[in-house]
């Protein structure tokens, strides 16, 4: 009989929950198991309210327990979202019907409907987002609160823009609800991942070569902007950053990497240590499907039993990944870049986009594997 083993990548669900519950405004109710609900409630750490149905439930009908918690987050104000579950969703239940007298959008996005990004962008489309051709200033995309580096983004990025004289519209998924409704017709994005389609994406701004080139391009579209103190900034931490490398590399070989993430921030990882530190780039495992641009190949690795295949297979020197990642890496030096990293204390929001997301990954980089070196 062959062994169950559970995916390393949250389900369709827990990215519709992630989404809505980034927005100011909005009550998520999680319509099915207390598993369902303590999943995306421990990830995400939001306040979400759950039907906790049971099997009773499910012969007798879970309508009635559903429209209690319905009325219950009706109290609050605002918006109230619901999004199904696995079991729901194979009882069929009209669900939309039962809850026609409510203020309620239903997300339809059971874990078997497809993968977190999957669920994420349903949640968003469900909320109609709408562009204001008169809204001034530029969206920040790919925001999400399952990624340990979403508020260091959020500042990183909102820091680049205020420097190049370009305000904030919308992020996306950490707002007021209202601005949603008002996004401007320019968008740049952290994570290309969940980029979510609203209006005209400018660029990436992971690793220096892309803030660099999104940031020519908003000095393109949007009149009034300067991305000329922008460019400085990254021609002298680029600099540093070489000297810091050029340093490690004078006493140590370049490390044999494993990656293990996202597809934008395996691409981005690979990038920049091969960049900066001529790193040999051994395995990019990916948690889902996506294709891994700038010339690196990519399998996918979306169970743990994947992900130790590879690195006993490889035996890097450097492994990039999550808690899950860490429990089976060896010797290899360690470096968080996917959530859950669930063994450290985050009291600072470090980003990964921007100038300094990528000097924090390099420098902790450099750390973890000079740490390694001086334990051997």
């Amino acid at each position: 009989m062959p062994e169950c083993v559970n995916p390393l990548t949250p389900c369709a669900m827990t990215g519709a929950a992630a989404a809505l519950a980034g927005f100011d405004g909005i009550t998520v109710v999680i319509h099915g198991s207390s598993g369902c609900y303590y999943y995306p409630a421990t990830l995400l750490h939001a306040p979400l309210l759950g039907t906790f149905i049971v099997g009773q439930d499910v012969i007798m009908g879970s309508e009635a327990r559903l429209l209690e918690v319905v009325a219950e987050a009706a109290e609050s104000g605002g918006l109230t979202a619901v999004v199904t579950s696995c079991v729901p969703a194979i009882l069929g239940e009209d669900i939309r019907s039962l809850l026609s007298p409510y203020d309620v959008v239903l997300v339809e996005s059971p874990g078997f409907a497809g993968s977190f990004a999957t669920g994420y962008r349903n949640a968003l489309a469900a909320l109609a987002p709408r562009v204001d051709t008169g809204a001034a200033g530029i969206n920040i995309d790919g925001i999400c609160l399952l990624d340990p580096f979403s508020a260091g983004n959020i500042r990183e990025l909102t820091r680049l823009l205020a420097i190049a004289r370009v305000p904030v519209a919308t992020v996306l998924c950490s707002d007021e609800l209202s601005r949603l409704h008002a996004c401007s017709p320019f968008t740049i994005t952290a994570d290309g991942d969940l980029s979510s389609g609203i209006g005209t994406n400018l660029g990436g701004t992971l690793g220096p070569d892309a803030v660099r080139e999104t940031f020519r391009r908003i000095g393109d579209a949007l009149e009034g902007s300067d991305p000329g103190p922008v460019f400085s900034e990254i021609d002298a931490e680029e600099e540093r950053l070489i000297r810091a490398c050029d340093k490690y590399l004078r006493r140590f070989d370049p490390p044999v990497t494993a990656i293990f993430s996202g597809g934008s921030y395996s691409a981005f990882a690979a990038g920049v240590l091969k960049k900066y530190l001529d790193a040999e780039i051994a395995c990019i495992g990916t948690r889902t499907f996506e294709e891994i641009p700038r010339g690196f190949s990519s399998v996918p690795a979306p169970g743990l039993n994947d992900v130790t295949a590879l690195i006993q297979k490889y035996a890097p020197d450097l492994v990039i990944g999550a808690s899950f990642e860490k429990s089976v890496k060896g010797d290899a030096a360690f470096v968080g870049l996917t959530p859950p990293l669930r063994d450290r204390v985050r009291l600072v929001s470090r980003p990964v986009a921007g100038i300094a997301g990528t000097l924090s990954f390099m420098e902790e980089v450099l750390n973890a594997c000079m740490d390694r070196m001086a334990r051997r």
